[in-house]
């Protein structure tokens, strides 16, 4: 698609320049591009022309010409008019266009290539000697970044990272599903976490402004040899996870940076249910309701300080006693104890994870 809007976009300036209509064909007749209104009309002398040893020709008074890549013919250019200016303009827009597909064969090729790493589809024996085909450096530092917006194969948004690494050939974006982006960015020796970091809050902020994206972006280790790029993005990945799991209010996940959430969602199931069970035996957390758990997370947020707790919440202190005393008979933990907040908390965070992954299974 993208493709297929630069050749219309090429067509359209050459247009504005010679001062005449072009029309580019597939080889099944079928148009890729054109300025010219009911260009289907040539589908027949086209497809007689595809089957002529000529590779240019004028035909009622328009010039055709063959796109070649290497060997293989891609397209027809049709040009109106049969003056030798605009044969010259012809050859010069076919050569152009050959460019442009070898360009962009070059770009898919590497991309694929990347993928391929990415999903663990390579051979280490053929990853290097296809790296070194494309001239692509197997030992520089990289870092996975995924990005996730609202919107499956959101390309708008895809267009907009791409400009956010414009210039910058030796790092890659591309795409395994339908749900997010990677880019496999090239990181500079003088880089690290912080830089990485601060490009993430970037591409969040600039998707949310000029894409409305609601976006996230996670991102793995850093490697310093293509072979290990996968285990860069299963990093991601799980980065991914635990950010939207845990850490909502946060839209850049790092997975070195995952805390007590990251050995939570490695947690056998089984053992998150009996822990729940554990801590809720004669109720359930669904039974808390919105109030007591907002007096709670800002009683945490307080390191377990009832007085400045009771203050920012605008409340008297009785009754923020109250309500972590109705938690108390409910579970048995007294959440003004250090030990017992720290269950409480680690026992609610298992309940988010389980309800994820019950959401999971239901989609």
């Amino acid at each position: 698609m993208a493709y297929n809007q630069m050749l219309q976009t090429t067509i359209e300036g050459v247009k504005g320049i010679a001062r005449t209509d072009l029309c580019l064909m597939n080889t099944d007749g079928s148009i890729a591009a054109s300025t010219i209104e009911g260009a289907d009309q040539f589908t027949d002398p086209v497809l007689k022309f595809i089957q002529s040893p000529a590779e240019i020709q004028v035909v009622q008074g328009y010039q055709y010409f063959k796109i070649f890549d290497g060997s293989s013919l891609e397209y027809v250019l049709l040009m109106r008019g049969d003056t030798d200016d605009l044969y010259t303009i012809g050859k010069l827009v076919a050569f152009q266009i050959q460019n442009l597909l070898s360009a962009y064969k070059d770009r898919y090729d590497k991309e694929n290539f990347i993928k391929n790493i990415l999903l663990d589809n390579m051979l280490l024996v053929d990853i290097y000697n296809k790296a070194k085909k494309l001239h692509i450096d197997v030992e520089s530092r990289r870092c996975v970044i995924i990005i996730e917006t609202k919107r499956s194969r959101d390309n708008a948004a895809m267009e907009i990272v791409r400009g956010l690494i414009a210039g910058r050939s030796r790092d890659f974006l591309t795409a395994v599903s339908e749900d997010n982006m990677i880019l496999v960015r090239e990181v500079g020796r003088q880089e690290d976490y912080a830089k990485l970091h601060q490009l993430c809050t970037t591409i969040v902020d600039v998707l949310n402004t000029e894409a409305m994206a609601n976006a996230r972006v996670s991102y793995g280790t850093i490697i310093s040899s293509l072979k290990d790029l996968s285990r860069s993005y299963k990093e991601a990945q799980m980065a991914l996870d635990v950010g939207k799991i845990f850490y909502q209010e946060q839209h850049v996940a790092a997975y070195n940076r995952l805390g007590i959430g990251r050995l939570i969602y490695q947690l056998p199931v089984p053992l998150c249910r009996m822990f729940i069970e554990e801590i809720f035996p004669d109720t359930s957390p669904d039974e808390l309701d919105d109030e007591t758990l907002v007096s709670i997370r800002k009683f945490f947020e307080n390191s377990l300080n009832v007085s400045e707790t009771a203050r920012q919440l605008y409340i008297h202190r009785n009754t923020l006693v109250y309500r972590l005393e109705k938690v108390s008979k409910a579970t048995g933990l007294d959440l003004r104890s250090f030990d017992d907040a720290i269950i409480f908390e680690i026992a609610m965070m298992v309940v988010r994870y389980m309800r994820y992954l019950e959401d999971k299974e239901t989609f």
